[in-house]
């Protein structure tokens, strides 16, 4: 499965707002994506409060991982999101 470290870019980490717009974006996906930190247990990434139970804080790296199933460029675009300041783009 095609999996990707990325760091966390939103200022005040994935709260509610930047939690929803990356938890849309995977649940889009159609197939199953999951976060974490890097070397814990994932959460399903279509689940807003799976992800923000993870308390992720800017700068924090988490792994993602993409079913193969899912299409190419997926893991591109979810990576993208993840490294965006999704607070700053409201």
């Amino acid at each position: 499965m095609p999996h990707r470290r990325a760091t966390i870019g939103s200022a005040q980490g994935l709260h509610a707002r930047p939690a929803a717009v990356f938890t849309q974006a995977a649940a889009a996906v159609g197939h199953p994506v999951t976060i974490g930190r890097v070397g814990q247990d994932p959460v399903m990434a279509a689940s807003a409060l799976m992800v923000m139970s993870l308390g992720l804080s800017q700068g924090e790296q988490v792994e993602l991982v993409v079913d193969d199933a899912a299409p190419t460029g997926t893991i591109d675009e979810l990576t993208a999101l993840l490294e965006a300041d999704l607070d700053a783009a409201s």
